[in-house]
């Protein structure tokens, strides 16, 4: 996919609501010294041509009992079977990130389970029925930071 060429305006409009999804148009409108119209047509382009996905708010897993985050790499009995098996791990909620990788895996999931033994259960009751020949799951003890594209730190608004 071909990179968007983005003026120094786009920039600093991503910057500003990468930081919060909340901030008002007007307080961008002002921070950027053009009219609230001016952003709200700009966040509309960035939308529509596919940079801006929506916003959203951010619940913690565990403080919704979800205490067992779990990587796990997906090796497929049968390659030619992935978008039957995307489509089905689609349908598993404990399943937050699926990612076509290279190296030892076909695929790499990211996923939230309650406890271990929910972890367990999902593993053997709704992974393994998709065709694994193998799996290797490796468990995050905490996240040690999250954070939006790295890019919009190092964007040179003078570009």
């Amino acid at each position: 996919m071909a990179k968007e060429k983005l003026d120094r305006l786009d920039k600093q409009i991503l910057k500003l609501v990468a930081a919060d999804a909340r901030i008002p148009f007007l307080e961008v409108a002002r921070v950027c010294d053009v009219s609230g119209a001016a952003i709200h047509q700009r966040i509309q382009k960035l939308t529509n041509i596919g940079i801006l996905k929506g916003s959203q708010f951010l619940i913690d897993p565990e403080k919704v009992g979800y205490e067992t985050c779990a990587f796990i790499g997906l090796n497929l009995k049968n390659p030619e079977d992935f978008d039957q098996v995307l489509e089905e791990l689609k349908k598993i909620p404990e399943v937050t990130e699926c990612h076509y990788t290279t190296g030892n895996f076909d695929m790499f999931i990211k996923i939230y389970a309650q406890n271990n033994h929910h972890l367990l259960t999902i593993i053997h009751d709704k992974l393994q029925p998709l065709g694994l020949s193998s799996s290797q799951t490796l468990i995050s003890f905490h996240s040690a930071f999250e954070r939006q594209l790295p890019v919009m730190d190092m964007v040179d608004l003078d570009d």
